[in-house]
């Protein structure tokens, strides 16, 4: 099963219209096969972004926030979207793995970011 998880430095990236670089991991049970591979985009495209899913025959993509369509999109060609996640991308990696992950999820390496006052 291959997964992608969007990235920005070392975090999944909070919005999926605007990633430029993403994590392509294979794994079998709990184990990563092969090595990860990082792919940097030409350019923050979502349509760009959804046509290398379906080439990479993507099962799951990881994802901060989605436009409703782009995630109708990928559920009607049967790709599990996990969405709404914030943290680091190796925790939400682990937790995919683990089959602990669920949309929403607040990693627990999240940064606690207070407002200015």
């Amino acid at each position: 099963m291959k997964i992608l998880i969007t990235i920005q430095e070392n975090n999944v990236a909070p919005r999926f219209d605007l990633t430029s670089e993403v994590l392509i991991a294979d794994y079998r049970g709990r184990h990563i096969i092969g090595k990860l591979r990082i792919i940097l985009m030409t350019r923050p495209s979502p349509e760009e972004l959804c046509g290398l899913i379906i080439k990479e025959d993507i099962s799951r993509v990881v994802c901060g926030g989605i436009e409703e369509t782009h995630l109708q999109y990928l559920v009607w060609k049967k790709i599990e979207v996990l969405d709404s996640i914030i943290g680091p991308y190796r925790e939400a990696l682990d937790m995919v793995k683990e089959g602990t992950l669920k949309p929403g999820t607040i990693l627990s390496g999240a940064k606690k970011i207070r407002p200015t006052e």
